[in-house]
């Protein structure tokens, strides 16, 4: 005779093993998907934190500056008339140096990429491109400025450009690569043939 418990008894043995069975495949499938979503993860931060790095040191290249005056600025009227104007080439005479660990700077009026751009602003104009010539003081005889090497920039006051007592000015010196370095003076109450513009 047929006996319900037993066959119950045989039935519920065929359900653990397919419970167990199921419970096995989800948990396999649990571990597949943390494991894709681990790995995804972890490439999307590595390609995040390279390109942070690329930022970080593209940024820092571009702001910091490779070059720093040595000494004062000086500011000559050549044709010693007491005016500091485009009538004779009057000048600015100051020495030019590389930062501490800064880069290699062209300095080369001849050249015309790739090198040093001096430009001047006052509070009438603005002018690109000054003409300047160099003295190397210190260094080899390279139009590189070097790390240790001194050379003294004499630029050319342009036409269009009157500075008067009291007047602010800018000289923008900007390196093929590098931060922009800005020499902002004031001129002297008093103007005569030769002023050092501390």
């Amino acid at each position: 005779m047929f006996k319900p418990s037993r066959a119950m008894r045989r039935l519920h043995r065929n359900e653990e093993g397919i419970t167990g069975l199921e419970t096995a495949i989800i948990l396999i499938a649990f571990v597949i998907v943390a494991s894709v979503f681990a790995f995804v993860v972890l490439s999307t931060g590595l390609f995040s934190a390279d390109r942070g790095k690329q930022t970080v040191l593209a940024g820092l290249e571009k702001a910091s500056g490779n070059l720093e005056v040595r000494g004062s600025v000086s500011l000559q009227d050549v044709d010693t008339d007491g005016v500091i104007d485009d009538t004779a080439p009057d000048v600015f005479i100051f020495n030019l140096g590389t930062a501490a660990g800064g880069r290699p700077v062209l300095v080369d009026p001849a050249v015309t990429n790739n090198t040093l751009v001096i430009n001047i602003v006052d509070t009438g104009a603005r002018v690109a491109n000054l003409t300047y010539t160099v003295n190397k003081i210190l260094g080899d005889t390279d139009d590189l400025l070097e790390t240790g090497e001194l050379f003294e920039i004499t630029v050319e006051i342009p036409a269009g450009i009157t500075l008067d007592e009291n007047e602010e000015f800018t000289l923008e010196l900007i390196p093929q690569s590098g931060g922009t370095l800005l020499i902002n003076r004031v001129m002297p109450p008093e103007i005569s043939d030769l002023m050092d513009l501390k």
